[in-house]
């Protein structure tokens, strides 16, 4: 049996800088399931990061929602792990 895999999709307004963003980390992306729209970011062999243009994002949504304003709300929180405190400062600075 497969192990379960974990796609988490998040709206964002540039495919490219937040792909950047997550490359800066240390992270890298998976072109198989990335297009100008959608970038597919890879955290382990099992979990990763669907990077959705906000239109895309929308084209999943049940009609009459709307994405969140994550500037006056918080609709998810991410936790990234990492081996150490000095490597979880690292990310921080990146």
């Amino acid at each position: 049996m497969a192990p379960q895999m974990i796609f988490v999709n998040l709206p964002v307004k540039s495919v490219d800088a937040s792909r950047a963003f997550f490359e800066k980390l240390g992270f890298s992306h998976n072109p198989q399931f990335s297009d100008e729209t959608t970038a597919c970011v890879v955290f382990s062999d099992t979990i990763f990061a669907m990077l959705l243009e906000e239109d895309k994002f929308k084209s999943f949504m049940a009609p009459g929602k709307e994405i969140s304003d994550a500037t006056k709300a918080t609709e998810v929180l991410v936790t990234l792990s990492a081996e150490s405190r000095e490597k979880c400062d690292e990310l921080a600075d990146a």
